[in-house]
């Protein structure tokens, strides 16, 4: 749709007191206008995305350092770094972001930028589960339901894949079918427990905005 002149005016307006906002150092204001600059068309200005993305992501804000690194894995305005990208991963992930903390799951799940090692990417899936983040919750859950990096255990299974098929990951419903199918009474009463008191939790909010994390 094309936009009127008085549109078009207003969006101009908004983008100065963003840049403004931005130049002054407000991190979140820099992550904002970071991401204007990577809208696809005419504005697309990649290198300009990374730089205010990398200005935010150095005073500390965990969603800029996670976009950061998604920037530096796929050379989004920048050379691909896979060093560069952990190390923004996992100050993120330290802050507790989940989708961070997915990222470096697989990373370490493929041996990309970081030594292959099943067991601490089990370690950061659960963590990036625990935050709400739901194809982390449907990784760890296959992860128990075929003892990959951990122990095997359908009734964690059960929980986590039922966690991810509540909310759309189709993968998950699939398998959780098949895990189901073959838990003891005591299993599914045990695993309806733990996801009662799991369902209580609140899910982390899920804020994508440059070619970030899943």
């Amino acid at each position: 749709m094309n936009k009127t002149p008085a549109t078009e005016l207003l969006d101009l307006a908004a983008r100065a007191a963003l840049l403004a906002q931005a130049e002054a150092g407000d991190a979140q204001a820099q992550l904002w206008l970071g991401a204007t600059f990577a809208e696809p068309g005419e504005r697309e200005d990649r290198a300009a995305a990374f730089a205010w993305c990398a200005r935010a992501a150095e005073q500390g804000l965990a969603l800029a350092q996670a976009n950061l690194a998604a920037m530096y894995l796929r050379g989004y305005g920048v050379e691909k770094n896979p060093a560069q990208a952990v190390l923004w991963l996992q100050k993120a992930a330290a802050q507790e972001d989940g989708p961070a903390q997915f990222e470096l799951g697989n990373l370490l799940s493929n041996g990309h930028g970081l030594p292959r090692d099943e067991t601490l990417a089990a370690s950061w899936y659960r963590r990036a589960a625990s935050n709400g983040h739901y194809p982390a919750q449907a990784r760890l859950g296959y992860l128990f339901a075929h003892g990959v990096g951990v122990e095997k255990d359908r009734v964690e299974a059960f929980l986590w894949l039922s966690l991810a098929a509540r909310h759309g990951v189709g993968a998950a419903l699939k398998l959780l079918e098949e895990v189901g199918a073959q838990m003891s009474r005591e299993e599914k009463a045990a695993g309806g427990a733990r996801l009662a008191a799991l369902s209580r939790r609140p899910a982390q909010a899920h804020v994508a905005l440059l070619p970030v994390l899943a």
